[in-house]
């Protein structure tokens, strides 16, 4: 079954069509990519998905709702988490106040509750507290939690934001490009998480990324876009021999003039 679904979506700025027509699903409990050139509209497609652009035309339905337009909290609590490209952390926070920071869309104290510290609200705090602690545990930096992000190394910062992602309780996570920056031992933990995360809490992937061997080994089914447009779908093997995508990365040969 489709957990998410995108239908004939059309994305313009002025006169520029970033995205042309594009349809694609998503299964649920699968690990999927969306991948192709720079400049193909690839976190421009995700930006449509979270909320971030309101796309010119077409639709996005995602767990059987249209969210096409919703605000991009909205979404979040409906189960859609993402990470970025170029980390987003609170770098003054300790690791374990990022993470729950990415647990606000679930909580339900108030500003009183929070300022009175009633009885509630601390025991909310303490399951939050719990909770984020088990995401951190998750990626493999559960000893990091009361250090100040900024002080961590970048592979280990990643990770923060991959914890405070997973504290969302999504259903679906995008990966923006997460093995950017990471050197060749993190790029293999990498690929093992990311089936972890499907395998063993059942969140469905969606992952946007350069690295063609991180791709070709976790996903399922792979959409391939250029200039904005669908110009594949399929498996690994099925991708990698299609000719438009051969082309697409590495350019039409010319014909040679006689």
């Amino acid at each position: 079954m489709a957990l998410l679904e995108v239908e004939n979506l059309f994305l313009s700025f002025g006169g520029l069509h970033v995205i042309k027509d594009l349809s694609f699903t998503v299964e649920e409990g699968s690990i999927a990519s969306l991948i192709g050139p720079n400049g193909a509209g690839k976190t421009s497609v995700f930006n449509c998905l979270t909320g971030f652009y309101k796309p010119t035309d077409g639709k996005i339905v995602f767990a059987q709702q249209d969210i096409t337009r919703k605000k991009p909290h909205k979404i979040t609590q409906h189960g859609m988490a993402r990470t970025f490209q170029n980390l987003r952390l609170f770098k003054s926070m300790t690791v374990l106040e990022n993470v729950m920071s990415g647990m606000h869309c679930r909580t339900s104290a108030g500003p009183i509750g929070s300022v009175l510290r009633t009885a509630s609200q601390q025991a909310e705090e303490a399951t939050v507290t719990e909770f984020c602690e088990k995401c951190l545990d998750f990626v493999g930096i559960l000893d990091e939690k009361n250090r100040v992000a900024s002080n961590l190394a970048y592979g280990h910062q990643r990770r923060v934001e991959w914890a405070r992602a997973l504290a969302t309780q999504p259903k679906i996570l995008l990966f923006d490009e997460p093995a950017a920056g990471l050197n060749y031992d993190e790029k293999q933990q990498l690929i093992q998480l990311i089936k972890r995360i499907r395998d063993e809490l059942g969140i469905t992937i969606l992952l946007i990324e350069h690295d063609m061997g991180l791709v070709m080994k976790v996903s399922e089914r792979i959409t391939v876009i250029d200039y904005g447009q669908k110009i594949a779908q399929g498996n690994a093997e099925e991708v990698q021999n299609n000719q438009k995508v051969i082309e697409a990365y590495l350019g039409k040969e010319e014909e040679e003039v006689a």
